[in-house]
Formats: structure tokens, C-alpha cells, sequence
């Protein structure tokens, strides 16, 4: 693949990312909006199915619940008092 300059900093073009969400009818994948393309442009695609949004969502919190409750937001040992926190010597 042939990376093109872009300024004198990068070396390196970087590639355009978007995600977009498309139905898959009569053999042809059609996003759901605009996609901000050239003609006849290559593009590399990663399909993942959504079957059932709301399952999909449901899923996601439940990951993110099980996430918040391993992360340790309180210390397990005794807390310093207010007068200890606002030390005013």
C-alpha cells in the first residue's frame, strides 16, 4: 500500500476512520447515512451483527457495571480525619 505525505511532521498519511451502522438487503450492504467517500474508493470493512439493539445495550451496561464494581474507589483502611486533611499549622 502507498502511504502519501502529509506534512513535514507525520511522514505519514493517516487513514480515515468512521462507523456507521448499515442493513444488509438483496446482497448489498446500505448505510444508514451519508458516508463522506469518493467514488470508486476501497475501503476495509469489519461486520458485526446487531440482532436485537436492546439485547446489545443490556449487554454493554452489564459490562460496564461489572467494571465500576472491580475498580476500587474507596481505601480499605481507616480514613484520615477532617483536622488531619486540613492540617492548618
Amino acid at each position: 500500500m502507498r502511504q502519501r505525505p502529509t506534512s513535514p511532521y507525520s511522514g505519514v498519511e493517516q487513514a480515515m476512520t468512521q462507523r456507521v451502522d448499515a442493513i444488509y438487503t438483496d446482497g448489498v450492504l446500505k448505510p444508514t447515512r451519508e458516508l463522506s467517500l469518493k467514488d470508486n474508493q476501497r475501503v476495509r470493512l469489519t461486520v458485526e451483527t446487531i440482532d436485537d439493539p436492546s439485547r446489545d445495550r443490556q449487554a454493554a451496561i452489564s459490562r460496564l457495571k461489572g467494571s465500576i464494581e472491580s475498580m476500587r474507589f474507596f481505601s480499605a483502611g481507616v480514613l484520615p480525619s477532617r483536622e488531619e486533611l486540613h492540617d492548618r499549622r
